[in-house]
């Protein structure tokens, strides 16, 4: 079925131009949002109150361009590589870092040809070293003998990446070993108004414009690294904040000034969604690449430490925004918010590269993209490059093949040209003769919410519709895989259960080819 897709526009852009600073321009940024994209509740709604306004949540522009890509790549890269860690130390010698052959143009490549769409790279891990030539830190690739100092991954990974039509997304993980080691993590300063970018020695930068916010000590380096990465290599779209401490003492741990931070990634990259310790996107809760049975976009949050959007409910319960959830969650929500989930999960055990590791095999990369992407979820499969600096070529070929196969299990939809007739709830496709489907994908119009709770798919089979399959939510993206194949000509989609009125804008029937 096809529709003309508009989007919201709105953006930050611009707004440092008006002098703002500090909570003005945090006020300023959160007034471009589309107001709709989360509605405050109270513990004196009812479940009617709270149905209702689930029905009224609208995503972001951002949000909506994100849940179309499906797939994106993780590559996670560093310190750790050379190692044989998964959690560094913050201590390592920068010297360690020798990726003698990399080629992230060979990266790109690989992920193209794998169906991906954007790719984030571990700019900065745990352990604190980074990937791009930083002035505020010693534990970075400056400081390692590699290309004599003067390597750039974020430089050469950015770049490689929009030559091959792929967008780019950047990881810095707020917890740092090696800033806790140095006396800045978590060493208990006052949040004071930060000039950003705060300019060092040497520092030859004319900045078109600065920032005033409020930050610790570590909450300012932050702010000055996610200036660097925001301003010097053209437009990001996705900045991953992951929500682990590391090897950080518990009773140590830096309570991150999110507001300021969201405030500069508003402001400098407004297209970009802030995806996991963010407003934008929300963790699903594993490490397996795996939705839940009926994922929710519209789910209940609260607002914790400076600003951060946290769950309401466990970040793993199975339930995330059913009617049952909105009412569960009821006494500690602040607002019912799109926030739609990423399913994150390495195509090896680990997130590094390890020589004794294999990836996935293809059914099981084939299984995840069903219960992920076929669940209104995107998928963010890691791919780690190894101590050449290039992907492996086992995983290489195994992107391929999984392109491939999920090409495979989806190829032309059928329903494409068929004769489609719409009514209130119900959607009607004539294929001309009878065809076998055992693949059906289904998509609500997001531009207008997530709003159908329940459906049931049809055949018309002797004369009668007959059930082929039924399930609850759809959202952005829905597949059903059928047990057997079923033959007909016309089949049908009723929307059994729904908040407000439900807009399809894709009923796909399939023939698996394998």
């Amino acid at each position: 079925m096809a529709v003309s897709r508009r989007v919201f526009v709105a953006t930050a852009a611009g707004l440092a131009a008006t002098g703002a600073t500090g909570p003005a321009l945090a006020a300023a940024t959160a007034r471009t949002e589309d107001p709709r994209y989360r509605i405050p509740v109270s513990p004196d709604d009812t479940e009617a109150d709270l149905v209702r306004k689930a029905s009224q949540v609208r995503p972001t522009a951002r949000q909506i361009a994100w849940q179309r890509l499906e797939r994106t790549a993780f590559l996670h890269f560093g310190v750790n590589t050379f190692t044989g860690l998964e959690w560094g130390t913050g201590d390592e010698d920068p010297d360690v870092f020798q990726p003698a052959g990399l080629d992230t143009d060979q990266w790109a490549r690989a992920l193209r040809d794998g169906g991906f769409k954007l790719a984030i790279l571990t700019v900065k891990h745990h352990d604190g070293f980074v990937l791009h030539q930083t002035r505020y830190t010693n534990h970075s690739v400056a400081s390692s003998s590699w290309r004599d100092g003067r390597g750039d991954v974020l430089r050469s990974f950015a770049d490689s990446m929009r030559r091959h039509g792929i967008k780019v997304g950047v990881y810095i993980l707020p917890a740092d070993e090696n800033q806790y080691l140095h006396g800045v993590y978590a060493n208990g300063s006052a949040r004071t108004d930060r000039t950003i970018p705060t300019l060092v020695e040497d520092d030859d930068r004319t900045p078109p414009r600065s920032y005033t916010l409020p930050g610790t000590d570590y909450g300012a380096h932050m702010l000055n690294q996610l200036y660097e990465v925001l301003t010097q290599y053209g437009p990001i779209d996705e900045v991953w904040f992951d929500g682990a401490q590391g090897r950080i003492p518990p009773d140590k741990v830096e309570k991150y000034d999110w507001d300021s931070w969201y405030t500069l990634v508003r402001s400098l990259a407004p297209d970009a969604v802030i995806a996991v310790s963010g407003p934008d996107v929300r963790w699903v809760g594993n490490e397996g690449g795996l939705a839940r049975q009926d994922e929710w976009s519209v789910v209940p949050v609260q607002e914790k430490d400076h600003g951060r959007t946290d769950y309401a409910l466990a970040y793993d319960a199975p339930d995330m925004g059913s009617r049952d959830a909105l009412v569960k969650a009821r006494p500690v929500a602040d607002h019912l918010q799109w926030w739609p989930a990423e399913c994150d999960v390495s195509i090896r055990d680990g997130w590094f590269y390890h020589a004794d590791q294999q990836p996935k095999s293809v059914e099981q990369l084939t299984d995840i993209y069903f219960r992920s992407v076929g669940r209104n979820s995107v998928l963010l499969l890691n791919i780690p490059p190894d101590k050449e600096g290039l992907l492996p070529a086992a995983d290489v070929a195994r992107l391929r093949e999984f392109r491939e196969r999920v090409d495979r299990e989806l190829p032309r939809d059928l329903a494409r040209d068929a004769r489609t007739t719409a009514a209130p709830g119900c959607v009607t496709v004539d294929l001309g003769r009878e065809r076998e489907v055992d693949r059906i994908r289904l998509a609500e119009d997001i531009r207008h919410g997530q709003q159908v709770e329940s459906f049931v798919v049809e055949a018309r089979r002797d004369g009668a519709w007959t059930e082929v399959t039924r399930a609850g939510a759809i959202g952005a993206s829905r597949i059903m895989l059928l047990a057997a194949p079923v033959r007909a000509r016309r089949w049908r989609v009723r929307v059994t259960g729904s908040r407000a009125a439900a807009r399809l804008v894709e009923f796909g029937l399939y023939r698996s080819q394998v």
